[in-house]
């Protein structure tokens, strides 16, 4: 064992990132400790008698070739999207190989180890009728709408293009800014507050330049107009919006396989990986974290380790309670009231959907994700795991879903017993003309904390908190939860893998590291904006 070590808090995509990093590009012998029984956090696959969930839905495509080179390092391409045939060319820092795409199905040289190309489809469910998502002004648009609705929406958007919203204070002056208001109290209020639980108002513009900053009705028909000359079948998509991508690569067996595959390689080259070991406390003296102890949930004794380095991807608050050390009380007080969103996951076996546009024995139709507008039931997405991947699926004759719940730990959603909230979950697909709730054959809930680190409240005082744990030079706080930001897993992995080039570096100032969170051409918009000032 190498003389120095780093104490990683998390199994998910950041802290296993970090780790394999550490391990390839240094001396320093890493130790994961993770306090759930399973690898991944929120990227983990759940397994259901045969039939697996992916917990949010997960899309392995990034703007960052780091990031894309990495994934088909730990799992090699495969590739299987449905009606492709030919091959395709995928470039990544400047290699070209040639793939060639299977049609759907199991491939007969496939591995269980790859990832596969998936077709990437979301569509709005409203007015129980489907919409394209993101939005298009196509004819099936406007006829769903009505001329009444689309004159409307055309007079708001021209609207907000001639007189925009100077300062945008919170997210519903971003969306209107955008989109018009009349676009935005059809298709973004009522689901944006649904997810958040509080009104778009409270919320602060930063959500929306972070997650959908590039979004707009333009860029929409400007995707649209070039569509047809696009090649259907390349993963490079690096001059495509996130939200208007095409394609994406997938692990064959859900997400959770990546970073099950991702500790093997960890404990293969020498380091740690420990489930059910959960951090009690964390000791500093001066500017430096020296130790942590931890806590065995198997067999309930407590170890005291120390590091050299600590990686911090559990949520800030817990991280700051477990302090021993005093923290200022104001840092406290910020840090304590973060708020957080949680998640239900209701997994739902069918013997075929009720849709009127499905296809084959099953009625399944093609999406990935349906976002669920209506008004009327609680359900804010649903996804179909078939279209993720078909070897998601324990039987091909059956349609497995996700119905996602969005809300707070103790609410009455949360606290719903699980028979009660499945009955629940399936009477309001049933309602809205999903399915029928005869076909249902059967299911399982799962729930998951702190899912979505919110961006209101004490939120906007958050600096104190960054600037405090900053202090520490040998502290790095990683991933969704550790910088309570709202990453995608690449971003989360970013995060550890410019951590990791800080340690190499031996450079101090984490600013980069929190800086990941945001697309690169906003960052960098906003770094120029900060010169000019």
């Amino acid at each position: 064992m190498s003389a120095r070590t780093a104490i990683i808090i998390g199994g998910g995509p950041a802290g296993l990132t970090a780790a394999l990093e550490l391990l390839e590009r240094t001396d320093i012998t890493p130790v994961v400790y993770e306090a759930s029984d399973a690898l991944g956090g929120i990227s983990r696959t759940i397994n259901y008698k045969g039939n697996r969930m992916d917990i949010g839905g997960h899309r392995f495509f990034s703007k960052s070739d780091r990031v894309m080179t990495w994934w088909q390092k730990i799992m090699p391409l495969q590739g299987a999207e449905d009606g492709a045939t030919g091959p395709t060319e995928i470039t990544y820092q400047r290699k070209t190989r040639s793939v060639m795409l299977p049609t759907n199905g199991p491939h007969p040289d496939a591995t269980d180890d790859v990832m596969l190309i998936r077709r990437r489809l979301s569509r709005i469910y409203y007015l129980r009728k489907f919409f394209d998502y993101p939005i298009s002004l196509n004819a099936e648009t406007i006829r769903n709408l009505g001329p009444v609705r689309i004159v409307k929406i055309g007079a708001s958007y021209v609207l907000a293009r001639v007189r925009p919203i100077k300062d945008e204070k919170s997210l519903e002056d971003f969306f209107i800014n955008r989109f018009g208001k009349e676009l935005y109290k059809t298709f973004f209020k009522d689901y944006t507050e649904k997810v958040w639980g509080v009104p778009c108002k409270e919320i602060g513009a930063d959500w929306g330049a972070q997650r959908i900053k590039g979004l707009s009705v333009g860029s929409a028909l400007m995707h649209a107009a070039k569509k047809p000359f696009q090649r259907a079948s390349s993963i490079s998509q690096k001059d495509t919006e996130t939200s208007l991508i095409e394609q994406f690569m997938y692990p064959k067996l859900g997400p959770g396989q990546m970073w099950e595959i991702v500790a093997d390689r960890i404990r293969a080259e020498g380091g740690h990986v420990h489930l059910r070991h959960r951090v009690v406390s964390i000791t500093n003296e001066g500017d430096r974290i020296t130790s942590a102890t931890i806590c065995n949930e198997e067999t309930g004794q407590e170890e005291v380790v120390t590091g050299d380095y600590f990686f911090s991807t559990m949520p800030i608050n817990e991280l700051l309670q477990s302090f021993t050390g005093e923290v200022p009380a104001d840092v406290k007080h910020v840090s304590d009231n973060l708020p957080y969103r949680d998640f239900i996951t209701v997994g739902v076996l069918a013997k075929r959907l009720a849709l009127p546009d499905g296809e084959g024995p099953t009625n399944i139709v093609p999406d990935n994700w349906i976002y669920i507008q209506e008004s009327d039931v609680k359900i804010g997405r649903l996804q179909i795991f078939n279209n993720w991947s078909p070897y998601l699926v324990a039987d091909p004759n059956t349609v497995w879903m996700g119905l996602e719940y969005f809300c707070y730990e103790g609410d009455e959603l949360w606290s719903m017993a699980d028979d009660a909230f499945f009955d629940f979950a399936v009477a309001e697909l049933d309602k809205i003309g999903i399915i029928d709730r005869k076909d249902v054959l059967d299911g399982t809930v799962v729930r998951v904390k702190k899912t979505y680190p919110a961006y209101f409240g004490v939120f906007k005082d958050f600096d104190k908190v960054r600037e405090y744990t900053d202090r520490f030079p040998n502290l790095f706080l990683l991933g969704r939860n550790g910088m309570h930001r709202y990453n995608n897993a690449d971003h989360s992995m970013l995060t550890a893998m410019t951590a990791v080039d800080n340690i190499v570096n031996g450079q101090t100032d984490k600013a980069n590291i929190w800086s990941v969170n945001t697309e690169s051409d906003y960052h960098e918009a906003k770094q120029e904006q900060e010169q000019q000032a």
